[in-house]
C-alpha cells in the first residue's frame, strides 16, 4: 500500500512517500495511525496528536473509523487552513 504525506508531516517523517505492507491487524485508519506512531521517533513526532491529522483513502476523504481494506493509497496531512 502506499502512504503519502503532505505539508508537516512530511516534513517530520523525512519522506514524502513509501510503500509498506501492513500487519493483518491493522484495518482502519485508526489502527493504521497507531501502527506507524510504533515505527520510530520521526513517524511519533509526526502522529503525536492522531486526530488531528486528516486522512484521503484513493483521494477522498475519510474518517479516523474508516476501513482500508481495498485501499491503493493512503495520504496523510495536517488540519487544513486558509482564507
Amino acid at each position: 500500500m502506499k502512504l503519502i504525506y503532505f505539508a508537516w508531516v512530511r516534513e517530520r517523517i523525512g519522506k514524502s512517500e513509501e510503500d509498506v505492507d501492513l500487519p493483518g491487524d491493522v484495518t482502519t485508519v485508526a489502527e493504521l495511525l497507531t501502527w506507524l506512531k510504533s515505527r520510530g521517533e520521526e513517524y511519533e513526532n509526526a502522529l503525536r496528536h492522531p486526530r488531528s491529522i486528516r486522512v484521503a483513502i484513493n483521494q477522498e476523504h475519510v474518517e479516523h473509523g474508516e476501513r482500508i481494506a481495498g485501499a491503493r493509497e493512503i495520504a496523510l496531512f495536517p488540519p487544513m487552513t486558509g482564507g
